[in-house]
């Protein structure tokens, strides 16, 4: 048996390295902070104003110890006014370390929210293709997890990035300027600290990966079972799919365990290096100390600048580290903010179209872009004339919800034509053509809000009087005024508080509402009980006046009225007539069709 992909990881991308090419990705986030550059700024004018004036508190404490010893003169003579000096120091620090965050804050805040507006209108813009080639799993975490990652990025990892550098070149500048003798014997500490640095990072980083990729899967798990619920209750699976999670959610934290230990280790041998250079130091210092080459004020200034030094060394291997991921965060965000989308989501740019309802499809030749070796409609040609009615009939795999989402112009023909009013419909404005174009979908889709804003998602903006004569030309007003709430009765996540009847009768008043020229059925009282069913056709009876209509019929015996019926086989049109013509061709497909249907 081929081993399942469910659950599998979604990215296979490394940390990656920061070189020029991949900063330039980075760079493209940037574009999102433009409308806020005098923040960052600002931000960064207080974040080294801040860092410098931290760097001259371990010259003034060494300053304090000689005054102690009567070794100091000038403005540090003074015992008092040495840690006033010391204070002003701080407090200052303080004052600007403040305003750093807050304004790095604002920057991150505001422009990653513009981020995750841009992705969500660009997931809006994007074709049936590209959600065909990508999970809901993944897409959810380019919109959480990487902006996330990015945003921590912009508001603390930069921020501190730059803290650190401006601490390691000025303090560094500062230790060879006033202690160079020292500061040569401190350098030879160094190599050790950066072969550490670069041994365990690599394994660090290959484990860090490896941790978000088992993540990643047990996400999926959770997404697709949530997603897929009913049925796991239906099939009585939960305990197999909490398994299934608790064996994802094992492997996570074994590799993360592991990836703990090595940055333990890491941590355990910086510190040991670190601090065992900076007993070597005070050794050296000591000893010059003791030879009347330096005070021990300047030594105690020495040795603060080095463990400032230090922790900057330290803190700079894991900044890298999380640098690493916001560019590989950023190149995955970047990826569908650069896709191609179908159309630009800006409702003043969308034009008024109205059409007459004149369908005509031409040689049509068709294969889905995931299965491009599967013909699944192969030169078809029918025509369908304003204000009337067709049905498409088949077996399942025979085209007929293919031709619907070609006539939505969810994916581009692979030849042929399909014309609306005598012209091909890749010359509309695609969101004024849909909006003349409603579906009542087998397989009801409501949104989680009222009774209400579903039905005026047909029409948005409509007034409560035409929201009430839609639901009660779809008979949906029968049971909606029996609600305490009425119209702002909530339906629950996809409309589960609400019967398959009640959820098709507002699908309906949705349709109804939006007033389309060409409508589509899809057997809209295929799943319905007797009574539901009845006010669903009187409804569909309502909703289909005057107005070309497509029904993609599963049951044969709610089509006998249309004008025209069409048989799919194999991507082709087999036959096509009245039901009373179809049915008198004893050998005919859809006469198999009607007896199958009748021996059930």
């Amino acid at each position: 048996m081929a081993k399942s992909r469910r659950g599998t990881a979604l990215n296979e991308e490394e940390k990656r390295p920061l070189n020029k090419e991949n900063i330039k990705k980075l760079t493209g986030i940037f574009s999102f902070i433009k409308p806020y550059k005098g923040y960052f700024i600002i931000g960064l004018f207080f974040l080294l104003i801040s860092s410098t004036t931290l760097l001259g508190f371990p010259y003034v404490a060494g300053k304090l110890v000689d005054v102690a010893q009567g070794n100091a003169e000038g403005i540090f003579s003074d015992i008092n006014r040495v840690a006033i000096i010391l204070i002003a120091i701080l407090a200052v620090q303080s004052i600007f370390s403040f305003f750093r965050v807050y304004l790095f804050a604002q920057v991150s805040e505001r422009a990653m929210a513009d981020m995750r507006t841009g992705l969500y209108s660009k997931l809006m813009e994007l074709p049936m293709t590209f959600y065909d080639k990508k999970r809901v799993g993944e897409i959810v975490s380019r919109i959480t997890t990487d902006i996330a990652l990015l945003q921590d990025t912009f508001s603390v990892t930069l921020a501190e990035f730059i803290r650190q550098v401006a601490t390691l070149i000025i303090g560094a500048f500062i230790i060879f300027y006033t202690t160079p003798e020292l500061s040569l014997f401190m350098l030879g500490t160094f190599p050790i600290l950066v072969i550490a640095a670069m041994v365990f990072g690599r394994f660090i980083r290959k484990l860090s990966k490896k941790t978000q990729d088992e993540l990643a899967s047990a996400n999926v798990v959770v997404e697709e079972t949530l997603q897929s619920i009913n049925v796991v209750k239906a099939f009585t699976s939960e305990f197999i799919e909490v398994v299934r999670y608790k064996k994802s959610m094992a492997k996570v934290v074994k590799v993360a365990l592991k990836s703990a230990s090595f940055r333990g280790a890491f941590i355990s041998f910086i510190i040991f290096a670190m601090f065992g250079g900076i007993v070597a130091v005070m050794w050296y210092g000591a000893n010059l100390v003791q030879a009347g080459d330096m005070s021990v004020g300047d030594l105690l200034s020495f040795v603060l600048y080095t463990t400032f030094i230090g922790g900057s060394i330290a803190g700079l291997g894991d900044l890298y580290g999380q640098i690493q991921k916001a560019i590989g965060a950023s190149e995955r965000v970047m990826e569908i903010l650069e896709e191609e989308g179908e159309q630009k989501i800006n409702e003043s740019d969308q034009k008024e179209l109205t059409l007459h309802g004149d369908i005509e499809f031409k040689e049509v030749g068709f294969s889905y872009p995931t299965r491009k070796d599967v013909k699944v409609l192969e030169n078809l040609s029918f025509k369908v004339s304003a204000g009337e009615k067709i049905a498409l009939v088949g077996h399942s795999g025979a085209g007929k919800s293919t031709i619907i989402q070609l006539l939505l112009r969810f994916y581009n023909l692979d030849s042929g034509a399909i014309c609306v009013d005598n012209k091909e419909v890749t010359n509309y404005d695609l969101s004024g053509y849909r909006k003349n174009i409603g579906i009542v979908p087998q397989e009801i889709i409501l949104f989680g809000g009222s009774i209400r804003e579903n039905i005026a998602y047909g029409k948005p903006g409509a007034t409560e009087e035409e929201i009430l004569q839609a639901a009660q030309k779809a008979n949906a007003w029968l049971f909606i005024k029996d609600f305490p709430e009425g119209l702002d009765t909530l339906v629950g996540e996809r409309g589960v508080k609400l019967s398959g009847g009640q959820r098709q009768r507002i699908a309906i008043a949705r349709a109804i509402l939006k007033d389309p020229k060409i409508l589509i059925l899809d057997e809209a009282t295929s799943s319905l009980d007797a009574e539901s069913e009845n006010y669903v056709k009187e409804a569909l009876d309502e909703l289909m006046k005057n107005r070309t209509t497509i029904i993609i019929a599963h049951r044969l015996a709610t089509i006998r009225k249309v004008d025209k019926i069409y048989v799919l086989k194999e991507g082709k049109i087999a036959e096509s007539g009245s039901h009373e013509e179809l049915i008198s061709a004893a050998d005919g497909t859809y006469n198999n069709l009607v007896k199958l249907q009748l021996q059930d």
